[in-house]
């Protein structure tokens, strides 16, 4: 018996459609397709598929990225990254394990990295994580803004 690939509800897959641009921050626990363009930090607990007409630039954390368009910036993935032929990487690259294709390119750095290196790099992109961060910086702005009027 193969190995199969898991089942994944198509409901459930977050996308921006090819015509699509977004700038910003988006966070899922689901997977993440990507075929218009994108710049920002992305974060999911899921795959992200960037596709052959998508455009995607700034901070990709994730556990598996498949690769078809262009992606410039950070990439720290937790298990696979798989650049496909056709494909175009600027950045730097922090994964576990790597697939180059044929006609594919990477422009860059790469770091093989382990499970628990991830964990420690990825904390400051999870949602609870970040917001936590952002609530205690407003906080001590306040407490700042509070101390300034007295």
């Amino acid at each position: 018996m193969g190995k199969s690939e898991p089942q994944v509800n198509i409901n459930s897959v977050s996308r921006i459609s090819s015509g699509t641009y977004i700038n910003g921050e988006m966070r899922s626990s689901s997977d993440i397709r990507v075929d218009g363009g994108f710049e920002g930090k992305l974060y999911t607990d899921g795959k992200v598929v960037v596709g052959e007409t998508a455009e995607v630039n700034g901070d990709v954390v994730c556990t598996n990225i498949d690769i078809w368009g262009k992606v410039g910036g950070n990439l720290i993935i937790k298990d696979t990254t798989s650049l496909k032929a056709g494909c175009a990487v600027n950045g730097n690259l922090k994964v576990r394990k790597l697939i180059v294709e044929l006609d594919s390119v990477f422009n860059g750095t790469c770091k093989m990295i382990t499970v628990e290196e991830y964990e420690t790099m990825a904390k400051e992109y999870r949602p609870d994580t970040a917001q936590k961060a952002a609530d205690k910086a407003q906080q001590s702005k306040d407490k700042a803004s509070v101390q300034d009027r007295k």
